[in-house]
């Protein structure tokens, strides 16, 4: 990595990714290094939109959706930006404005666009000049699963070899095509509120006390492997059966965590049970879900108009929103492009 004359200030806008084969557990903390690999879909909605400034200021000044950020969240960013600064030999402080167009902390993704827009803006204002995967390794390092969202489409993260500084190396994220593809995702929102549990608490939990993570975790480097050749071959209806085995079991893991770990409330389950009836119905749908309670339906174009009516029927404890293959992270207008976007 080499540093160039920064412009002081850049705007970078990112998308969030949906893993459909997920990432859960860590092997080393510090470095963000997952303990397998995982595959995911970057989508079109819920953009985050950050502009990083370097000041001369005394402190890092960061602003979230209007609000001055305190406490971890503002710790989180402050770190981060050290590490950029570390990189580039610079030590001028900035301010950071950030704004989430979807809900934060839900299991929605808000941490992969978060810090893939933060990651590309601060490269850019403190004069990194960085490649698509040099970016996604800093991404990483701010949330683990934003090394997916500096991508557009379907996104592979290799977990690597290693820890420190080799398993730095080894392990990004890159696009693997699939553009033949044209699927929807219906999100299923059933609870906008930050959860109780942060993923990165459930997720060290369950790896520590689970007895079923290891096994899950086996099972899932298998999945990995047949979700590449589902994308690779456009098959739409294995992308969604080995999608929703996966995450199941990622949920099995936290619910056998040692205190047990639950974010599937009866709202999550009665969408998952519209979408078994919709697929008894002959409709290709399939259920993933994240560390939260809201559940995204994988389906045809077509077929997305039918899978939210027939989710936003259930009641008035959900309503859905309906995504595309989105685009990577990418600068917006005045700044450089640094990286892939």
């Amino acid at each position: 990595m080499t540093s160039t004359s920064a412009t002081g200030e850049a705007t970078a806008l990112a998308y969030p990714n949906i893993a459909l084969v997920k990432y859960w557990g860590k092997r080393d903390e510090t470095m963000f290094l997952p303990v397998t690999s995982s595959l995911s879909m970057t989508l079109d909605i819920f953009a985050t939109t950050t502009t990083v400034r370097v000041t001369d200021g005394p402190a890092d000044e960061i602003e979230f959706n209007g609000t001055a950020a305190t406490g971890s969240a503002h710790t989180r960013i402050e770190r981060f930006l050290d590490l950029v600064r570390a990189k580039a030999g610079r030590t001028e402080r900035a301010t950071v404005v950030t704004v989430n167009d979807g809900p934060t902390g839900a299991g929605l993704a808000s941490s992969a666009s978060g810090f893939a827009a933060l990651a590309t803006a601060a490269a850019t204002a403190y004069g990194l000049d960085l490649d698509g995967r040099a970016l996604s390794r800093l991404a990483r390092r701010g949330s683990g699963s934003a090394s997916r969202s500096i991508f557009g489409g379907f996104v592979v993260w290799h977990a690597g070899e290693g820890d420190g500084e080799a398993g730095d190396l080894s392990s990004y994220a890159e696009p693997i095509g699939g553009d033949e593809l044209d699927p929807a995702l219906v999100v299923a929102v059933v609870n906008q509120t930050a959860k109780t549990v942060s993923s990165r608490d459930a997720m060290r939990a369950t790896t520590q006390t689970s007895p079923f993570y290891r096994p899950w975790a086996e099972s899932s480097m298998l999945d990995f492997d047949e979700m590449r050749r589902a994308v690779a071959r456009g098959d739409l209806a294995a992308i969604g059966e080995i999608a929703e085995r996966n995450a199941l079991g990622m949920h099995a893991t936290m619910l056998t965590a040692r205190p047990g770990i639950r974010y599937l409330s009866p709202h999550s389950l009665a969408v998952l049970d519209a979408v078994q009836a919709l697929r008894a119905d002959g409709v290709l749908a399939y259920a993933t879900i994240d560390a939260g309670p809201n559940v995204k339906v994988l389906c045809t174009r077509a077929d997305a108009a039918r899978v939210a009516a027939t989710v936003e029927s259930l009641g008035d404890f959900v309503t859905t929103r309906t995504a595309h293959i989105g685009p990577g992270a990418t600068l917006l207008p005045d700044t450089a492009q640094v990286g892939a976007s």
